[in-house]
């Protein structure tokens, strides 16, 4: 099992990097579908460069909300 200290994970896609709670999918193909915190759907790149794409800003805001409540146990 893969250490998460947070229930979400970054995901680049379509442009930028994204936060999402969806579940990690091994089997998946070079593209799958995953909704993200800024409430967007989007394709996901595995490519090496996506990651070096902006950061959502939206996603960036609901992350940070979230490790917040867990800080305060809200979580």
């Amino acid at each position: 099992m893969t250490y998460q200290p947070h229930p979400f994970r970054w995901v680049p896609g379509d442009g930028a990097r994204h936060a999402t709670t969806a579940p990690r999918c091994c089997e998946c193909g070079e593209q799958t579908e995953v909704e993200t915190l800024c409430g967007v759907v989007v394709k996901t790149d595995r490519s090496e460069l996506a990651w070096l794409w902006r950061t959502c800003a939206p996603c960036n805001t609901e992350a940070h909300k979230i490790v917040r409540q867990r800080k305060a146990g809200a979580w």
